[in-house]
């Protein structure tokens, strides 16, 4: 049987704001919109999280990220149900500064 693969560690609130703010700039977004194809904008991404002192490869970010979009469209997906009760996630807010545009995430 071969060996498992190791996990990366779980990423902490301070990581995962730092993330947000990397992922949420102007330029970063653009990269973004304009190509499928994107895994240099997450080595850009990574490398700005190594600057601020995180050890998160690539992947690590890509992965994230579209954990983060997920979560947040499911929110805002369930909000948007009349007479469902309020739901949110983790760093909604930031999220929705964002997201909240983007016509990808309205359900």
């Amino acid at each position: 049987m071969p060996p498992r693969a190791r996990r990366a560690p779980v990423w902490s609130n301070g990581e995962l704001l730092d993330l947000i703010a990397v992922w949420g700039e102007e330029a970063v977004q653009s990269q973004l919109r304009s190509s499928r194809r994107n895994f240099d904008t997450f080595g850009q991404i990574s490398r700005a999280m190594i600057e601020r002192g995180h050890d998160r490869d690539a992947m690590q970010c890509r992965i994230k990220v579209k954990e983060l979009r997920r979560a947040y469209r499911k929110a805002r997906e369930a909000n948007s149900r009349l007479g469902a009760p309020p739901k949110t996630c983790r760093f909604y807010k930031e999220l929705d500064a964002i997201l909240g545009g983007d016509p990808t995430t309205v359900p």
